[in-house]
């Protein structure tokens, strides 16, 4: 067993394993290396540099004590893959539906998570996008302040579990998505200081210290990211991976980090034989993220579209507050329906400044955009999410439009389980302070932030999915609300169709209690925010689907209940 490790500015570097300290020997480019032939899968190990440690290994695959505790070797050959037959999953024409394993269920693993994929291929979606899996102070986090990323979190199942996972997920016909964080690392477990220059030395974000991928010894750390990479989509056969706040990714290199995992992900995926997505979580508004390498852009096949979120979020529930207050008013949603942003260039309020730029030629597919996700729910004060009958018209709209819709785990039914912020760190300071940290972020949002602990284990136990819910008839409902329009969504092409140009959106600009939008040249999604019955002038031929049974069609327009959606046949008023 060969055993390597990167610490260019080290004197003498020693591997700890088997009972004993080994020196290992120093190679080109500032690696060391030890050979011990004895050495095995599960074999613990970890590294002394200049007499500090012992470390886990940078790069470990396995941390069965978690991130304080050794590394551990870990054979990918010895898991028995059944998904030989698997194909990939195209992000066109897909839905996703994000989840968190430790709260998805109530035992919180991989394990059981996989006795829920029935659940989600009889709601028909194509990919689950899994929170980041990486290992974690203690024993609950949301991820994000993963350490150890080539490990797996071993409260979850570990490796093995994960690979479990993916497999069974193939199975049953759905692809998989891994949510990975490479702008920063957690506070804590985080050993990588000691080896090399891995960080730049300055704040990248509100989430720590920025990584060193333009600065000098930047060439192996950018190698050890895209690394981290090609491992979940070759070793792990994952379908594609959603890459944190790359806004907060410092590279002033002329080739971006970006474009280069690009680069190698497009070429693995000739050698595997399936599609890869790279999906990336940005607020720039910038549509060079999603442009082709060779039209200049960074090649992500898709980004998260907060606009889309923004604009649904305030016409269903009314709240303007904080970054809410550009969206106020159906102007706001009509121009992302139509254009898919808001901020193309133009002022935006909560920034104060120019926002953003014009996404001219970019199709909607490219744009996955969401009614929920962890993010929006989580980042409320109390985690809550939004009530039944705003899911019912958000859900209609989201799965009618251009873009690649997201669902989060629990949305389907309405869950009232909330999904607040927690986490679990060791170190007093860090646990102790952590609920004055999420305050100061959101400080001047709009709202009193008045959450629960982060810290108190309660606090993540409350935001485990409670799947009872389904027993009762308000949420059954809702299950079928959302069964119907994914497979409404699947059998007719308009609703799927990406072009923007295909999409013309009316809507009640006195009152601003209803909307149209049109797919293609005879579907309609019609929808009465109000709370009162009205009338839109809309010809319809047939209502295909239809939120409230009391809806009707006539001569005289199609008659809405109070906040009710319905997708009908329709005649377009050219002119209206």
């Amino acid at each position: 067993m060969i055993f390597e490790v990167w610490a260019p500015k080290a004197t003498a570097v020693e591997l700890d394993v088997l009972g004993g300290r080994r020196p290992m020997e120093r190679r080109p480019g500032g690696w060391w290396r030890a050979d011990v032939p004895e050495a095995g899968h599960g074999t613990r190990y970890a590294y002394v540099v200049d007499g500090g440690g012992p470390y886990p290994d940078p790069r470990s695959r396995r941390q069965p004590e978690g991130v304080f505790g050794p590394s551990a070797v870990y054979d990918h050959g010895r898991f028995t893959w059944s998904d030989e037959r698997w194909t990939g999953r195209d992000l066109r024409g897909s839905v996703i539906y994000e989840l968190h394993v430790g709260t998805f269920t109530q035992e919180g693993t991989f394990e059981a998570a996989i006795e829920r994929l029935g659940h989600l291929s009889e709601l028909c979606v194509d990919f689950v996008e899994i929170m980041p899996v990486a290992p974690v102070p203690g024993g609950r986090n949301w991820g994000y302040d993963g350490v150890d990323l080539y490990a797996v979190n071993e409260t979850y199942g570990g490796p093995d579990g994960l690979k479990s996972f993916v497999d069974a997920c193939h199975r049953e016909g759905i692809g998989v998505i891994l949510d990975v964080v490479y702008n920063h690392l957690g506070p804590s477990g985080n050993f990588l200081h000691p080896f090399g220059p891995y960080f730049g030395g300055f704040a990248g974000s509100y989430w720590g210290e920025a990584v060193n991928l333009d600065g000098p010894g930047s060439d192996e750390v950018r190698r050890y990211f895209i690394e981290n990479a090609l491992q979940w989509l070759r070793d792990y056969h994952i379908d594609g991976l959603r890459l944190d706040a790359v806004h907060a990714l410092h590279d002033k290199r002329a080739t971006h980090l970006l474009a280069e995992l690009s680069a190698e992900v497009d070429a693995l995926a000739c050698a595997v034989g399936r599609p890869l997505s790279l999906i990336a979580e940005s607020d720039l508004n910038d549509p060079r993220m999603v442009r082709s390498l060779d039209a200049g852009g960074l090649g992500m096949t898709a980004q998260w579209n907060d606009d889309v979120h923004h604009a649904l979020h305030t016409a269903v529930s009314g709240e303007t507050h904080g970054y809410y207050e550009d969206f106020a008013g159906l102007a706001a949603l009509a121009k992302v329906l139509t254009h898919g942003v808001l901020h193309d260039g133009g002022h935006s309020t909560f920034r104060g400044r120019a926002h953003g730029s014009p996404y001219t030629g970019v199709p909607g597919h490219r744009l996955v955009a969401c009614v929920q996700n962890h993010d929006q729910v989580g980042n409320r004060p109390a985690g809550d999410r939004l009530p039944v009958p705003a899911l019912k018209l958000g859900a209609g709209l989201l799965l009618t439009s251009p873009f690649t819709p997201m669902l989060f785990m629990g949305e389907e039914w309405g869950a009232r389980t909330p999904f607040p912020f927690f986490s679990d760190h060791v170190e007093p300071e860090l646990r102790d302070t952590e609920g004055g940290r999420r305050a100061k972020e959101f400080d001047g949002f709009g709202y009193a932030w008045e959450a629960p602990d982060p810290s108190d284990e309660q606090t993540f136990l409350d935001a485990k999915l409670d799947w009872g819910e389904l027993k009762e008839e308000e949420h059954w409902s809702l299950l079928c609300w959302y069964r119907d329009l994914i497979a409404l969504r699947k059998a007719l092409p308009e609703l799927s169709d990406p072009r923007f140009d295909r999409v013309r959106v009316t809507y009640d600009r006195e009152g601003g209690d209803w909307l149209v939008m049109w797919r293609g040249e005879s579907v309609c999604v019609a929808v009465n925010f109000s709370g009162e019955t009205a009338t839109l002038p809309v010809r319809v031929s047939t209502v295909l689907l239809a939120a409230d049974d009391n809806v009707t069609a006539g001569a005289g327009g199609l008659r809405l209940p109070p906040q009710s959606l319905a997708i009908c046949r329709a005649t377009q008023e050219k002119d209206a």
